[in-house]
């Protein structure tokens, strides 16, 4: 088991963990970044657990990531094959998450988005724009832009591809891909590497 997560969380948050992993008997690796999901669980070949988080996100992200992986865990090992984001899984990870709801480890502003959030998780906390600004601290990385934060018409690349900037609907940008001129839905929080006016 490697104690580098330690530098990972939040330090408050280290006692938590450590009686977690003591808990729940699972291998735990820090990974390079994903496109597609910041963590994952799985049951190896030989019959051990491993969880996986990716090191790019900031402690407050890595934290949550890492709890909503052990819940995944804990539902497995409490009731075998259920619905992988069902209502045991909710359950689980909003119990193993109520030690860390506080502001010796979460800032205050932050708490009212993650109590928001924990009524009903969602598979994924960036499916909760409001929850996902708030952990990244409403900054993108340097030299990127939110995608809400760049005028309508704007040409911007994303994964390689240049796409303009259309109308918001709801939570969610239309944007045109400018090589197949499909139009596709990003949601607001997405960060943008390049931008100009269309």
């Amino acid at each position: 088991m490697s104690s580098d997560y330690q530098n990972y969380v939040p330090l408050k948050a280290i006692p938590f963990i450590e009686f977690l992993i003591s808990e729940h008997s699972f291998t735990l690796k820090i990974v390079n970044q994903r496109e597609t999901k910041h963590g994952d669980f799985r049951q190896l070949q030989d019959g051990r657990f491993q969880i996986t988080v990716n090191n790019n996100l900031n402690k407050y992200q890595f934290l949550l990531t890492l709890v909503h992986e052990i819940a995944h865990h804990v539902t497995h090992q409490k009731f075998g094959r259920v619905q992988p984001h069902g209502k045991e899984w909710k359950m689980v990870f909003q119990h193993l998450m109520l030690p860390f709801l506080s502001p010796e480890i979460y800032p205050m502003e932050m708490l009212p988005f993650l109590a928001r959030y924990f009524k009903n998780p969602k598979a994924s906390t960036d499916a909760d724009a409001d929850l996902s600004l708030a952990l990244r601290g409403n900054t993108a990385e340097t030299g990127k832009h939110f995608i809400f934060d760049i005028p309508f018409g704007s040409l911007f690349v994303f994964k390689n591809t240049i796409y303009k900037r259309g109308n918001k609907r709801r939570t969610r940008f239309e944007c045109m891909n400018m090589s197949n001129k499909k139009v596709y839905l990003f949601n607001q929080n997405v960060e943008i590497e390049f931008y100009k006016n269309g």
